[in-house]
């Protein structure tokens, strides 16, 4: 006869915590996102749980559940880690700040084994996800239990409907901090009222049939993310954390709790001639309801009306109170001429590929929107942009002057552009005028620390500069800034292998590979992932594979330089030192004198540095590194 096995049961205090927008940090940067909470873990909340008595059942990649004896400890843990957390996110940029949701309930548990089952539990996760970030929220019985014996008050927001849970809970928010008089509460509660309301814009759906006009709606989703984040009063999530979604349907609610926001911003894009069609919908994240919705049939000459009006539309539903100057800035139209936005779009869209044939055809784009409206900034900034790269990686021959005064004259158009001040600093360091590019360098993360070109520039120019750590902080940034880009991992792997942090580069190496996968996938015609792939797989010791990626690269880009110089690195990560140093010899004949700096710092060609051959490749461009550049 078997033995029958009885469950036991008990009264506990469960806690249920959980990340806020989880997906979206790990999406910008898995790495650093797995390396602060390990930190946070490790150095706050166990031993704050342990403190308290309290035992961790469940552990999963965004949240814990927690078991305590005592309500009392449960609700003083939970205080402590939320108090603690503002003061750790203190230095950290707003959109990259992990912060927790925690629901707290007393009830009756299940113990199976180490682990723990039943209402007690259930309602302690529903708890958790209608918190605030970095709030808790507690159960009736959690209340009740309380009482006066924590310095603590309750805010009553009355019964809640949970999900998968059968009965109504009376619900209660801890107000943090020390117990306030009634007139402290009130105010408190008013100040809870005013929190920023938070949105993302989900990428607008391509809806003209041509897969080429995918620039297009892409560009009005960035526009419009760019008007919205000019408001104060609203907390914006970055245009390359919501792209994360392009092409995909998924569930609404799931995003805005992924995302962490209050509401999204979805739409449609139809562009036939002339004509264009736009779709808009502003969604409640919480309930998936649609709180306003139009539709937009217009000339394409009236595109920047229709973003203003989409803007204001959303301004107006979640009760945002402009700044004269912000309203301002959102009805400043970066150009009047639809056409230039369109060539301007279309430059933007070539610019990031970075190899000599995509940079000359976005320079390309850049040159047609200013020739359209000579008064388009942006538009010359990314002319600027495109000559820096061609002129530093390739060594076209460029004009210093010519260049800066591209550059100048974007500034003289519209001086707080920060992809103007980040123009100006490529432009200043391909003239050897180094200290004034840092200052514009600086200059453009002031007006937007947001910005990947900014922050890649940046830290390749600090690479050139032997700052290895300043150029680690840009790289970090710009990896969570554009969570589709496998440069700024790649990149960051090399010079994390060049200061010892062995560990740390493999992390990011493998980061860069999981994006560069990905782009090659979507954009096989660009072999810039490739390159950089390469060298990274041949690091890791995956020989076959680096060689494979390797042969695509000369299959797509055979005579690009900057493909022969990735290609050497490559080699050389190989132990293949003679056809690397073959590989540079071809590449120093056409080289830029940036990428000859570069060449200096790279850690990739360390194997070959004690080759016989390499004081000969040093020799015959050393020199010219060390000059100033040439400017004609």
């Amino acid at each position: 006869m078997g033995v029958v096995r009885v469950m036991e049961r008990r009264l506990s205090a469960i806690l249920a915590a959980d990340v806020v927008g989880y997906s979206r940090l790990m999406g910008a940067n898995e790495v650093g996102t797995l390396t602060s909470l390990k930190s946070h873990r490790a150095e706050l909340i166990d031993p704050t749980i342990a403190e308290h008595q309290g035992r961790i059942v469940k552990l999963t990649g965004d949240g814990m559940l927690i078991e305590f004896p005592s309500v009392v400890n449960a609700v003083e843990c939970a205080t402590e880690i939320q108090r603690d957390m503002p003061i750790r996110n203190a230095s950290v940029m707003e959109d990259r700040r992990i912060e927790f949701r925690i629901g707290i309930n007393l009830g009756d548990v299940i113990v199976d084994d180490d682990d723990i089952f039943g209402d007690g539990v259930n309602v302690a996760a529903r708890l958790e996800s209608v918190a605030k970030p970095g709030g808790i929220a507690v159960s009736q019985s959690v209340r009740d239990n309380v009482g006066n014996r924590l310095d603590l008050m309750f805010e009553d927001i009355g019964d809640q409907q949970l999900k998968n849970i059968e009965f109504p809970v009376r619900v209660y928010n801890v107000l943090l901090g020390d117990a306030p008089s009634r007139s402290q509460n009130a105010a408190r509660a008013e100040v809870a009222e005013a929190d920023k309301p938070s949105i993302a814009v989900l990428p607008f759906n391509n809806m003209s049939g041509d897969p080429e006009q995918e620039y297009f709606s892409d560009g009005i989703s960035e526009d419009i993310i760019t008007d919205l984040s000019k408001i104060s009063g609203l907390f914006v999530v970055g245009r390359n954390t919501s792209f994360g979604y392009k092409g995909m349907s998924p569930h609404l609610q799931s995003v805005a709790s992924d995302l962490g926001v209050k509401y999204l911003l979805e739409g449609s894009v139809r562009k036939a001639g002339q004509r264009v069609r736009v779709n808009a919908q502003l969604i409640d994240g919480l309930n998936g309801g649609h709180l306003w919705a139009d539709r937009y049939d217009r000339d394409l000459t009236d595109i920047f009306a229709i973003q203003d009006e989409i803007t204001q539309s959303i301004v107006e539903q979640l009760k945002i109170r402009l700044l004269p100057k912000e309203k301002n800035a959102i009805e400043q139209a970066p150009t009047v001429n639809v056409e230039a936005y369109n060539y301007y779009l279309k430059g933007r869209q070539l610019f990031h590929a970075f190899t000599r044939s995509y940079l000359t055809l976005a320079k390309e784009m850049f040159a047609k929107a200013v020739e359209i409206d000579p008064n388009y900034a942006r538009a010359y900034a990314g002319m600027a942009s495109c000559i820096s790269r061609l002129w530093g990686m390739y060594n076209v021959p460029t004009v210093a002057a010519d260049l800066l005064a591209i550059t100048d004259k974007a500034l003289a158009l519209d001086p707080n552009l920060a992809e103007a001040h980040g123009a100006r600093g490529e432009a200043l360091a391909n003239s050897n005028r180094r200290a004034e590019a840092v200052k514009a360098f600086e200059r453009a993360l002031e007006l937007d620390p947001n910005s990947f070109d900014s922050n890649l520039s940046y830290a390749r120019f600090c690479v050139t500069e032997g700052k290895l750590e300043k150029a680690i902080e840009l790289y970090t940034r710009a990896v969570e800034i554009q969570p589709d880009d496998s440069q700024a991992p790649l990149l960051l792997q090399i010079v994390y292998r060049s200061l010892g942090k062995h560990e740390d580069s493999e992390r990011y190496g493998r980061l860069g590979l999981k994006r560069a996968e990905e782009q090659l996938r979507l954009y096989p015609e660009n072999s810039r992932p490739a390159q950089l792939g390469a060298a990274a797989l041949a690091s890791f010791g995956e020989k076959d594979k680096a060689l494979k990626w390797l042969e695509r690269v000369m299959l797509i880009d055979p005579d690009d330089n900057n493909a022969r110089y990735n290609a050497a690195c490559t080699y050389a990560q190989l132990g293949e030192a003679d056809r690397a140093l073959d590989m540079l010899d071809e590449w120093s004949k056409y080289c830029g004198a940036e990428q000859e700096m570069w060449f200096l710092h790279d850690a990739d060609l360390d194997p070959v540095r004690d080759h016989s051959r390499y004081p000969m490749l040093l020799d015959a461009f050393k020199g010219r590194a060390a000059a100033p550049a040439a400017t004609g």
